[in-house]
């Protein structure tokens, strides 16, 4: 099926009015691109450490929508223009030229897929698409470990260098003793990695309540007994109830892939929830800023046992006394 696409070129300033407008005449949903900064609390909920850079803000802004192609595309102007020009009576929306194209149709969601196959991550594991059918590697084990992931829309292919980084400290540190707590647990990759390995028992847990169904829908792909991974929402920074429910001294490990300057609060937090002994591997960590997670990891009591990089990540393996 192929898309008409309206390009709408206007004004920052009026982007909210212009999308009320849009949608009070049947537009159902819009792309806006404009170069407005990113807030620090934005800037805070992407999984990078340094951003691309941008074009100064110069007050444009592109709306974009799209419609069935069988519309008619002379009668849907007409109405837009008519809507933008009682805008244009009290508000000023810049150009206001709209701009018309054709477009195939797309499955959003699911496009990434076709960039995302099956790899081998060390000796022993091999990470798997759920829509691949089975492992077709040339140095494919009998006894390889095998996880299947479908990350649906929380992080964690395995393909990332922090999550490698991760799978590779867990597969060198955990024992069949080991209990785990996965801080930012995105797909249950690490947790499911973490069992497969031979923990006794691993909780995961994500601030972001969309990310579970994913995890648990991973954990019982992989046939990881419930009782094995359990996962939770919230933030175990400032949520004082789960940090009563995660448990304090209880775990030999704990696992965080998550950001930098969330690694640098939580090494103040995570502590109070591991053995003595026991070990906080952080990941997610870009080069400009391991000294600063580094300094907060060892002022908050930790020795530093092991330092990995892969690229320009870090991943640091330290030691509770």
């Amino acid at each position: 099926m192929k898309w008409t696409q309206y390009s709408l070129k206007t004004t920052t300033a009026a982007t909210d009015m212009i999308s009320y407008t849009l949608g009070e005449i049947g537009v159902e949903g819009i792309e806006i691109e404009d170069h407005v900064p990113l807030t620090e609390d934005e800037k805070r909920q992407m999984y990078v450490d340094i951003l691309p850079d941008t074009i100064p803000d110069d007050g444009t802004a592109i709306i974009r929508f799209y419609r069935d192609t069988e519309e008619n595309p002379e009668e849907f102007i007409q109405k837009v223009t008519a809507a933008l020009d009682e805008l244009k009576s009290f508000m000023d929306i810049g150009d206001g030229i709209i701009e018309i194209s054709e477009t195939a149709d797309k499955d959003w969601i699911n496009n990434w897929k076709e960039f995302f196959h099956t790899f081998r991550v060390s000796d022993k594991l091999i990470i798997k698409p759920t829509w691949e059918p089975k492992v077709n590697l040339p140095d494919y084990k009998s006894d390889d470990i095998v996880i299947d992931i479908d990350p649906g829309t929380a992080f964690g292919t395995g393909s990332h260098e922090t999550t490698k980084l991760c799978l590779l400290a867990l597969e060198k540190y955990i024992t069949a003793k080991s209990n785990l707590l996965d801080v930012g647990c995105g797909s249950g990759i690490l947790s499911i990695a973490a069992v497969k390995y031979g923990a006794k028992h691993a909780l995961g847990i994500d601030i972001d309540q969309y990310a579970l169904p994913s995890t648990i829908e991973n954990r019982d792909i992989n046939n990881v007994p419930a009782d094995k991974f359990e996962a939770i929402c919230g933030n175990i920074l400032d949520d004082e109830n789960l940090q009563q429910q995660v448990g304090y001294e209880c775990y030999d490990i704990a696992v965080a892939n998550i950001l930098a300057n969330v690694i640098i609060p939580l090494s103040a937090e995570v502590g109070k929830h591991i053995k003595p002994g026991g070990l906080f591997i952080s990941s997610g960590i870009i080069n400009t800023a391991a000294d600063d997670v580094k300094n907060a990891i060892t002022d908050n009591g930790f020795e530093i046992i092991e330092t990995t990089t892969l690229g320009d990540w870090y991943c640091f393996v330290a030691k509770k006394p």
